[in-house]
Parts: structure tokens; C-alpha cells; sequence
């Protein structure tokens, strides 16, 4: 629930990490549970709609490679041997290796220059003292990522909306960011929408939501029940999922996600790198350390770490009142594509995923991930459509992933899925982003 891809000054980390950090054995000074958001914050947030955001560090891996690719797919547990296998992937539509849908998350360059003072003072220190919660993704793919081709990316708020929380009983900010990625020509591969809740947290300290939740233990026989899931899983591969063959109502073939382990986690930085903050080892965190102070507290041993460790070392988490770390939201949606993904073979295409995430997934807890066929159409373009209902479920019966997803099929009368073609605004943006770029590269002052 907590990454955020870019930094401009925004309060981008975990709300209860960041407030909750701590100086040797004392604790730091205690966030007020009655600060309110402020009207002028509103409207300072709905100022920076539109504008580009530059990234604070490269990502993971800025120009895609068959390496990156391949170590993103087993970070989030996919062998599909199309997102792995050159051989394999030579003899399929795409006729080499293509990436998993959410390696996205992963590549790119953002060429947004730096702001201005007076974007700085725009961005800086938005909605303090309020929780800020990742809650969801919508994404639309246009076109497949392949190795060796650049993409590039932007980052801008999309929209700002003002509500009454349910989590909180409070008013509450939702804050929806919008990726674009393109590739060399400009044209869009993918977009992204994130949305974040800027909580008031009255309400949310009295919820106490996770107090009677326990960190899961399994019996042998437990762990095989989900070792039976595993082995049931199938990825159709190269057998084409003809549109005319699926009907509303079909179920597809669910993948199980867990017992959540701390490898897991690692893995997932493995492929994912260490989502957009900058975080390495030994000097590389003590150089972090002298330019984002509040991203490092001191563990029990005095020494000084980041506070993302509460996603990997349980007695962080339990510190903040956590029964167990827990994962990134990001990583539930990997999983939701992986569903799909086998489901739907090699020739066809993952057009829309949209996701919330509603509550957090601890260590040790257990999703499977399942999904319904409920819609089929065809497109405006002419494409063969078939629209999912989604989720992940916990071994407590709770849906913390509901999703919607739509997906382009062959047909044995209409022929191969065809790739959707972006919206006017994206393509827009897109070939505008390629322009300002070599414009600011021709001009010594970098003025468009």
C-alpha cells in the first residue's frame, strides 16, 4: 500500500511508517490524530493537475533487455515461457520475448526536466499530518513492451476528489496520478491511474480494523489444499483462445499466491527494483540517508534503516501496530495479470486491468486469485472482446483485489487480436512529449 514511482516533494511513503518512525529507543515527535486537511491544500493538489512530475532516481531497468524482463516475471512467481524462453517466444505472434504486462512498473525514462522553485513550492509538503493510503490502479496497454526498445514515461495528476471516508468517517483527498508510457515515436504502450487516500485519521484510529487479526499458521494438511492449487495451475501458452469458443460464465483457472513469505518479497525486488526511492546498500543508504532523513529510523539495535523494512522485518511492522509485514499493492496486481495471462494464451491481448486494493496482505497469508468471463462484445475497432470479473481472496474470505479486466481474442471468423488503438489525448501527449525532449536538448538553457 505503499509505492509511489516518483518523488516531488509529495509525502509519497507509508503514512504509519513515515509518522511512526523512531529516534534510537525514543520515539519521534507524535502526529496530531486531529490534524484536518486544509482547504488551501485542495486546491494547491487540483493546481498540480496536468503537470509533468519529474522522477526522483532511474528506474529498475530504463531500457528493457530479455534479462529484466525474465527477472520481473519470477519476481511475481510467472514462468510463462513467453515473458522467458527466446526459443520459445520466437515462434509465437510477438516472434521474440515480450514483458509481462505490470513490468512496466520496472522500465522506462522519464525525461521531465526539474521544476522550477515555483513548482517546487507547489509540491512540497502537501496534505501533513493526514495518512496517505494506496488504494488502487486502472491500466490500459496499447502495445507490447519488447527488449531493447525504449520507453519513456510521464507522470502527472490526473484529477483531485474530495470525500467523506468510509475507511475514516473523515473527509478524505483521493489523489489520481496518471503514467503514460510511450515508446520512441511517442506512441503510447500503456497508461496507468493510480489512486491515493489522503485520510483525515480520526476516524481511522478508532476503527481498529486489524486488532483481533493474528499472523496465519498452517497445518500439513492446510499447506497441501494449496499445493493442490499450484499444481492445478495451466497457462494455455500457444493454443489459441478463440473468442466465438468462450461464453459468460466461464471460470478461469485460479492461481494461488502465498503462504506470503519474506523470499517473496525479495524476489519481487529482485525483478521490480526498489520502486522509485532510491534504496541501496551500505554507502549508497548512508548517501540516501543524508538527503531523506525521515525514510530512515533506528531498529532496536540503534542502526539506522529505511522504513520500508516494515514490508520485510516483522518486528518493525508489529512496532506500528501491524500484526505482520505485509506486501505492495503493486504485487497483487502482478498476480491478477498472471491470471489472465494463463488464461488467455499467447494470442491474445490484455487490454484494460483495473484493481483496488482494500486491505493489507500480511506474511503468511494465503490469496488465490480467480476470475469469471461476464462480458463479450465487440469493440468499436472491431475487436473481439471479453470482459472479467476479478479478485483476490485471503484464507479469511476477505476480497482484498477486487478487479475488472477486458481482453482482446482471436476469432475464427474476424482473425487474429488486433492491438487497441490509444485515445487521441494519449497520442497527443504522447508524439508532444518526443518534441519538448528534443527541443529543451537543442536549446542550451533547456527552455521549450
Amino acid at each position: 500500500m505503499w509505492e509511489k514511482r516518483f518523488c516531488t516533494g509529495k509525502r509519497n511513503m507509508t503514512s504509519m511508517a513515515a509518522d511512526k518512525a523512531k529516534t534510537g529507543n525514543k520515539p519521534a515527535r507524535p502526529q496530531d490524530p486531529n490534524t484536518k486537511i486544509l482547504d488551501e491544500d485542495i486546491e494547491r493538489a487540483r493546481q498540480q493537475i496536468g503537470i509533468a512530475q519529474p522522477a526522483r532516481v532511474r528506474e529498475h531497468a530504463p531500457v528493457p533487455c530479455v534479462n529484466t524482463i525474465r527477472n520481473f516475471a519470477f519476481g511475481y512467481g510467472d514462468d510463462n515461457p513467453l515473458w522467458r524462453d527466446e526459443s520459445y517466444a520466437k515462434g509465437t505472434r510477438w516472434r521474440s520475448v515480450i514483458a509481462p504486462p505490470m513490468y512496466l512498473i520496472a522500465t522506462g525514462q522519464c525525461e521531465t526536466p526539474p521544476l522550477d522553485a515555483e513548482g517546487r513550492k507547489l509540491f512540497r509538503g502537501l496534505f501533513k499530518g493526514v495518512g496517505k493510503y494506496y488504494a488502487g490502479v486502472r491500466w490500459l496497454w496499447f502495445r507490447p513492451v519488447r527488449p531493447n526498445d525504449p520507453i519513456y514515461f510521464e507522470t502527472t495528476t490526473d484529477k483531485i476528489e474530495v470525500k467523506k471516508s468510509s475507511f475514516s468517517q473523515s473527509r478524505s483527498v483521493i489523489e489520481t496520478l496518471r503514467t503514460l508510457y510511450v515508446n520512441g515515436n511517442g506512441e503510447p504502450v500503456a497508461v496507468r491511474y493510480e489512486d491515493y487516500v489522503n485520510a483525515e485519521r480520526g476516524g481511522s484510529k478508532k476503527a481498529g480494523k486489524l486488532k483481533d487479526i493474528e499472523r496465519q499458521s498452517y497445518t500439513p494438511e492446510e499447506i497441501e489444499k494449496i499445493d493442490a492449487i499450484y499444481a492445478a495451475e495451466k497457462q494455455r501458452g500457444a493454443e489459441p483462445l478463440y473468442w466465438e469458443d468462450v461464453e459468460t460464465g466461464q471460470k478461469l483457472t485460479p492461481v494461488a499466491k502465498g503462504p506470503l513469505t519474506v523470499t517473496d518479497i525479495i524476489s519481487m525486488h529482485m525483478g521490480w527494483g526498489w520502486g522509485g526511492y532510491g534504496v541501496g546498500p551500505l554507502r549508497l543508504a548512508w548517501k540516501l540517508r543524508q538527503s531523506m532523513k525521515p525514510f530512515f529510523s533506528e531498529d532496536e539495535y540503534g542502526v539506522p534503516d529505511v522504513v520500508q523494512r516494515l514490508h520485510w522485518d516483522p518486528k518493525r511492522a508489529q512496532e506500528l501496530g501491524l500484526p505482520a509485514s505485509y506486501d505492495y499493492g503493486q504485487m497483487r496486481t502482478c498476480w491478477l495479470t498472471h491470471l489472465i495471462t494463463n488464461w488467455m494464451g499467447d494470442d491474445a491481448w490484455l487490454w484494460k486491468l483495473s484493481n483496488q486494493v482494500r486491505a493489507f496482505n500480511f506474511l503468511g497469508d494465503t490469496h488465490v486469485c480467480s476470475g469469471e468471463v461476464v462480458g463479450k462484445y465487440r469493440s468499436e475497432d472491431g475487436n473481439c472482446v471479453m470482459d472479467l470479473n476479478i479478485e483476490a481472496k485471503n484464507q479469511r474470505g476477505e476480497i482484498t483485489a477486487p478487479g475488472t479486466a477486458s481482453i482482446i481474442l482471436p476469432s475464427r471468423t474476424q482473425g487474429p487480436a488486433r492491438l487497441p488503438r490509444p485515445p487521441a489525448d494519449l497520442s497527443l501527449r504522447g508524439a508532444q512529449m518526443m518534441s519538448e525532449t528534443a527541443r529543451r536538448q537543442q536549446t542550451p538553457d533547456g527552455a521549450q
